[in-house]
């Protein structure tokens, strides 16, 4: 896919793009609000939250439009002082720290709506506030978008160009969809699963707790591991640090709470950690095969029964974190059948991948 030509595209600021005026005055980005669990209700309004997957949705509830805690909107951007952005087509509730951008003067349509999504990545991917995208940040940076002959953002450019990417990726997608047909995936039986806390498996270290933006990088040797669902958790190489040791290679690392809540990766080299990544160091001789399959039964669960900011892994995962995995006879984890179980799975990965180099 050709990259885009963007000489000619303008800088806008957020604020000039979504925000309105009352009384020559500049209001603030519309913002969520915290609602207790317990008051939430079962209905199909979703409900937006920092979490970087499943668009924000943390689950669907009956907002009540009379209610001006819920924060509800409709065909907007949302954008989380995570720096999580997806676009919500229809009427959404943004949970606290969660932004809501509509154009001034134009609709959003999908097309248009990923389009600003995109945009609006990668002026955030730049900034040095990726970390705390408060409504004031927000509101100062600036998006690169292409223009019309007036200089005005070029909507129908955008929605041109994504109807052309939907065009080619759906043919791409049916060609796909046949090279699938080469690998029959079936759902796993559990009910003879049995629950094994995480204690019984790892010994659960805090992690070096270290500082990123404190690190040295003139002489980067160390992959440094922070709280990311990207490039097996590792933000940057890091110098070596003198009196500290680094962690082996096998361990695995388990992010605690923020928007990649549950993220668990093992680490093929030495490494430090960030704070709130603690350090899962196998109990027994478990093989690679085997450790993928749990750290997949970790992140599951994480993801069904945690909430970022909400209820978070920190006060749990050295006490009651519990994952089901398959057993032996003998009550233990049966670390052959995980091992067997993704050796087929990249067998069948490496078929499928066979066919699609011949698309």
């Amino acid at each position: 896919m050709k990259s885009i030509d963007i000489h000619t595209w303008k800088d806008f600021a957020i604020k000039d793009l979504f925000i309105t005026t009352h009384k020559g005055q500049k209001l603030q980005v519309p913002t969520g609000t915290y609602i207790d669990k317990k008051q939430l209700r079962d209905g199909k309004t979703p409900r937006i939250t920092v979490s970087g997957i499943n668009n924000g949705i943390y689950g669907y509830f009956d907002c009540d439009s009379e209610n001006t805690d819920y924060r509800t909107y409709e065909n907007f951007i949302s954008v989380s002082f995570l720096g999580t952005v997806f676009y919500q087509r229809g009427k959404a509730s943004l949970d606290m720290k969660v932004h809501c951008l509509k154009p001034l003067h134009t609709e959003l349509n999908e097309y248009t709506g990923l389009f600003l999504v995109t945009a609006i990545n990668k002026c955030l991917k730049s900034s040095s506030y990726s970390d705390q995208i408060s409504s004031t940040v927000l509101a100062e940076l600036s998006v690169k978008l292409p223009v019309d002959i007036n200089d005005n953002p070029d909507f129908s450019y955008m929605e041109n160009y994504m109807r052309n990417r939907e065009t080619v990726v759906n043919a791409l997608l049916a060609k796909l969809q046949s090279a699938r047909q080469a690998a029959v995936y079936q759902n796993i039986n559990i009910e003879s699963w049995k629950p094994f806390h995480l204690y019984d498996i790892f010994k659960i270290d805090s992690g070096t707790k270290l500082d990123k933006v404190k690190m040295d990088t003139t002489v980067p040797k160390i992959n440094f591991v922070g709280r990311s669902s990207v490039n097996n958790g590792i933000t940057q190489k890091v110098n070596n640090i003198e009196g500290l040791r680094p962690y082996d290679a096998g361990c695995l690392t388990l992010a605690l709470g923020g928007a990649y809540l549950g993220s668990c990766f093992i680490q093929e080299e030495p490494f430090y950690t960030s704070q709130n990544v603690v350090v899962l160091i196998p109990k027994d001789n478990i093989t690679f095969e085997a450790k993928q399959f749990i750290a997949t039964a970790i992140f599951k669960e994480s993801q069904n029964n945690y909430r970022a900011f909400i209820k978070e892994l920190n006060a749990h995962i050295k006490r009651d974190f519990v994952i089901k995995l398959p057993a032996t006879a003998a009550g233990t984890p049966d670390y052959d059948y995980m091992a067997a179980y993704i050796d087929k799975i990249k067998r069948q990965s490496s078929h499928t991948l066979g066919a699609l180099r011949t698309i």
